[in-house]
Formats: C-alpha cells, structure tokens, sequence
C-alpha cells in the first residue's frame, strides 16, 4: 500500500520532468491507447482521478468521461462513450492495489466504478477529506481548495454542461482536465501537511467509510425510511414498504430515476389509503387510468396487498428523531462551543469531528456509539467533551474571547 506523505520530496522532482506518456491526445477513445495510458499511470507512486456523469435521466449515474493524470504524466480523458472502447485497462488500474487514486469529493466518483466492476477502487485519498483534517472548513470546493493552495483560479462555467453531447468543446475539455491537473499538486500540499502534523491515519480512517459498499448501494427493502408520511398506522407502513420497495426496484431495472416510476407523495397516498382494486388506485395521487389498468397497476395492487398481509408486529416504524429534553439544552450548547473551541485549536473541520446528533447523543450518554468517542476524535474533543460534562473543564469569556480552563491539571483529562 502508497504511504501518502512520505514520497512527497520524491515527487516535486518528477512533476517537473517532462511528461511520461507518449499519448499526444488529450481524449481516448482506442483501446489500445487506453491500455498504454495505463500502463503508464500504473508504473507511478499516485494518479488523480476524476468523472463526468449525468443522472437526470437515469437512476444509476451514466459515466461520460474519465480524466486521469499522474506526476510527470499529462492529464488524459477517456471516453467511455465510445462503444468499441474497452474500460478493462482503466477497471484494471483503479482496482490496482500498488497505485493510490486521488479523488477530490470522492464519493460519487467511487459509486459509478463500484457500479461499472463491482468493486471499489483501492487504496484511495480523497483531498476534500483530507483538506477538513487540515482545517481548510467543511467540504471544501476543489476551486477554493485548488485557489488556497496553488493560487490559480479556476472557470467553473462548463461544470453543468450536458456531459454525454459530442464533441466536447475546448472549454468543457479544459475544465474537465484542470480538474487533475491541479490535484497532483493539492495532494502534495496536503500529504505533506498531514505528515507534519501526524494526521496522515486520520484519514486513513476516513477512507475506510468510503471503501464500505453499504455506502453506495441501495436495497429496495429500506426504500420506505426516505418516505415522509402522515400515518404512522402499522398497515399503513407495511404497504409503503411494499410499495417503496416495488418502485425502487423498478427504477433499478429501467434505469430511470425513482420519480419517474411514482413520485414521493404517490407512494405515501397508496400507503395510506391502501387501494383493493383498480377503481380504488386510479383515485391515487397522480395514477393515471393507463397506469392503474396495466400491468403496472396490477404489480402495485399486489404490493399493497403483500403489505396488507404483513403479520402484526412485522411492520415497519418509522424512524424517529430521538427524545431530547428541553432541560438539557445548555448542556448542547456549552458541548457545541467547546466543539468550536477544540476544532478552531486543531486546525480540523468541526463537521468532521461531530454533528448535532452526536452531540445530543452524547448529552445523554457518556458511552454513545458515537465517532466522537473514537480514535483520533475522542483524542481532539471527546474525552475533554466527557470533562466538561463532569466539571473538569470550564468555559469563560474573557476580554472578548472564549477561553476554556482546567479545573483539575489538564494531563489528568
């Protein structure tokens, strides 16, 4: 495995030389010029990595270009549109264990390579996480992120352009291959601060949630938790389980987005109102008579019916907010300030660290499952989290600054 941080001094030389791949073309679109480029990324310590997707239209993102680029190797898109091209020698080189992918934001990048192979690509470094670790706010944006740490402006007005029309213009080409260029010197900045700093396992930490493939599937037996519904009546929930599940699975089948099979609010008044019949369904919100007399109204009453059958106590309950005392507001409030104080001291996201619920958690329980009660966030702000809770730590204003003092010696926390 690439220990990131290290090979930093290494790597400010090969940047410099001239660039590797004998690819002139900054768009792929042969197979066997894919499998040079590749070869060539694979003999470097690191390459960056970037996409282009559309999902209007579709319920699984449609890939539309590739942008790849390593030190001292020349920023290149792939065309994945191409239908003589084959990906194997681009599927291949980010499932390559000996090489680290950078990614900027990459969450939606690892979900259509987890889609196109089935497979996550590994080991991974995405630079908006690491950029949080090292204080630069919460999400940061590749264009700030790029303007903080290369002092170089980037145009983002190709970034919403329709991605799968051909030819691309100059612009689109220029904005999609920028988006490389300049991480091979943001992930050099950042893997060196990380090393300075003794963070570099912090986010190893991270990455390990995004190499998680719970993270980008969606199983239409849990499709009803993202349903708002009135009802809470325990039929009510079984038949929108049923019908949640028939809609994500047909969306996943057409490859069509979700609304486009029923909408939100459909599926809650099917739920609720539980149609026996034709006549029943096409009274539903938005159920055409088409709709309700052909086989897809005949696949929705069977789901309400599998709902309604549903033996008592198997329903599902909604997921409610937890509890939170009115009464155990100022303790939230002096743990928010704190976690304001802990995150502005270590130079890290406060977001990164812990959010609202966490927070409340946390007020009510001293051992909550949560990750800020683990590893390097317990070390930043949990334990001291716990002493403020237990009267060991004091928070005071003092000429216009929030200061937090010890009341026992500050190694005894």
């Amino acid at each position: 495995m690439v220990i990131f941080g290290v090979i930093r001094q290494e790597l400010l030389g090969i940047l410099e030389q001239k660039p590797l791949n004998s690819c002139s073309m900054s768009m792929i679109t042969k197979t066997d010029d894919l499998a040079a480029l590749c070869k060539t990324l694979a003999a470097q310590p690191f390459l960056t990595i970037d996409t282009e997707f559309l999902r209007d239209k579709t319920y699984y993102p449609k890939l539309c270009l590739v942008q790849l680029a390593g030190p001292g190797v020349d920023a290149v898109a792939v065309d994945p549109l191409v239908e003589t091209l084959d990906l194997q020698p681009l599927v291949d080189l980010v499932e390559n264990e000996k090489i680290l992918k950078v990614f900027h934001a990459a969450r939606q990048d690892l979900e259509i390579f987890y889609h196109l192979s089935g497979k996550i690509p590994h080991p991974i470094f995405d630079t908006q996480v690491a950029a949080m670790v090292c204080g630069y706010g919460d999400q940061i944006g590749y264009n700030n992120i790029v303007q903080d740490i290369c002092g170089v402006g980037i145009d983002k007005g190709a970034q919403f352009t329709d991605w799968s029309r051909r030819p691309l213009s100059g612009k689109q080409m220029s904005y999609a291959l920028d988006d490389v260029i300049h991480l091979r010197d943001v992930y050099l900045h950042l893997a060196a601060e990380l090393e300075n700093r003794g963070r570099t396992g912090w986010v190893y930490e991270e990455m390990e949630i995004l190499r998680s493939p719970s993270t980008y599937e969606n199983h239409p037996e849990d499709a009803w938790q993202r349903i708002k519904i009135k009802s809470a009546k325990p039929k009510a929930m079984a038949v929108l389980k049923e019908i949640a599940a028939w809609r994500e699975r047909e969306a996943q089948r057409r490859d069509i987005p979700r609304a486009r099979v029923l909408r939100d609010e459909t599926l809650a008044d099917i739920a609720t109102h539980q149609p026996a019949n034709e006549k029943d369904l096409k009274s539903s919100r938005n159920i055409s008579a088409d709709l309700a007399g052909g086989k897809y109204g005949i696949q929705m009453l069977e789901a309400v019916r599998k709902g309604l059958e549903l033996p008592a106590g198997q329903s599902p309950q909604p997921q409610k907010k937890p509890y939170f005392p009115s009464e155990m507001t100022p303790v939230l409030e002096m743990l928010k300030m704190l976690l304001r104080i802990q995150a502005s001291e270590h130079q890290v996201a406060a977001k990164l660290i812990a959010g609202n619920g966490d927070l409340e958690a946390l007020v009510m329980d001293d051992e909550a499952n949560i990750p800020a009660l683990k590893g390097w966030r317990y070390d930043v702000f949990g334990k001291e989290a716990l002493a403020l809770k237990q009267g060991q730590i004091a928070l005071s204003l003092e000429n216009n600054r929030i200061h937090k003092k010890y009341l026992i010696p500050d190694d005894a926390v």
